[in-house]
């Protein structure tokens, strides 16, 4: 499935994409195969502008056992409220409205710019194994230069190969996001290098619970410190989230009291341990399936 016209536009600022989502008139052109929940492919139109995006009713969403029902499509919401105020725009322009199947998540489609040829990751391709850009298998035990190791995995006909992600400064900057916003489902299908060089991630609906649920492919700077970059921003975010300032007055219409108090934890814990978490090893760290 294709957008219109490859996406984002410089055309519109991020403030006119917001607008366009929100009040833009929505038309469903198809439905998003193989989603837990309905994923609708949409265009929106406003005031002569026109995109791609999707569109993610609430009542589309399947009960989990923990989280709140009918809370993923705020939760994705809050999660580009986040990436927005770290500055690092991470998540595509995201937000809550009315549509044909009533309130949910209205997110900018992001058209992936699909390398032309593999990249070698050590001594495997990166894309090999049905494996998005960014990550590759390499059956030597070594990630090699350039890459990040992550963790074996069965191959077929009793073989290992060992999971890598690529050693880059965008996916680096989405492991502390993942890691203030409690991701529990960072899978690889939801990595999307953009036109320009830009990395976005997706999928944001299973984030912020209280309890830790961190469970990512981004494991590969665990227990290294921060970038001075990352210690810069997250000293930001602290300061952006006490009570009465404009971001926690809008989380805390997406999330609950308890899920709010604990984002202020996590963000103070990055700060006091300056490093990238470790597994805890009381959830699975890997979510399944991977990709």
């Amino acid at each position: 499935m294709s957008a219109p016209e490859r996406i984002p536009s410089r055309s519109l600022t991020e403030a006119g994409l917001r607008t366009l989502l929100a009040e833009g008139e929505l038309t469903v052109l198809g439905q998003v195969r193989g989603a837990s929940n309905a994923v609708l492919y949409c265009t929106v139109a406003h005031q002569g502008e026109e995109r791609a995006c999707v569109y993610k009713p609430v009542a589309g969403e399947q009960p989990l056992w923990d989280f709140p029902d009918g809370t993923l499509a705020q939760r994705e919401v809050a999660a580009y409220e986040i990436s927005e105020s770290t500055g690092w725009g991470l998540v595509p322009p995201t937000v809550l409205r009315e549509g044909p199947y009533g309130q949910g998540m209205c997110q900018l489609w992001i058209e992936a710019d699909e390398p032309d040829e593999p990249d070698e990751a050590a001594d495997g391709p990166a894309g090999a194994y049905g494996l998005p850009p960014l990550l590759a298998l390499v059956e030597d035990g070594e990630p090699g230069d350039g890459w990040k190791a992550v963790g074996f995995a069965e191959v077929g006909e009793g073989r290992t190969a060992l999971l890598v992600h690529a050693d880059d400064p965008r996916l680096r900057r989405l492991a502390v996001l993942d890691a203030v916003i409690n991701n529990g489902d960072r899978k690889g299908g939801h990595l999307l290098p953009a036109p320009g060089g830009r990395l976005y991630g997706i999928d944001h609906g299973v984030t912020f619970n209280a309890d830790d649920k961190l469970r990512t492919l981004l494991w590969g700077w665990a227990g290294e410190p921060l970038t001075a970059e990352a210690v810069e921003v997250l000293d930001r975010l602290s300061a952006g989230l006490e009570p009465g300032t404009a971001l926690a007055t809008r989380l805390a219409e997406l999330i609950t009291a308890a899920e709010l108090d604990a984002l202020r934890a996590r963000v103070a814990g990055l700060r006091e341990a300056g490093r990238h978490p470790q597994p805890s090893g009381e959830w699975p760290a890997i979510p399944w399936p991977p990709v």
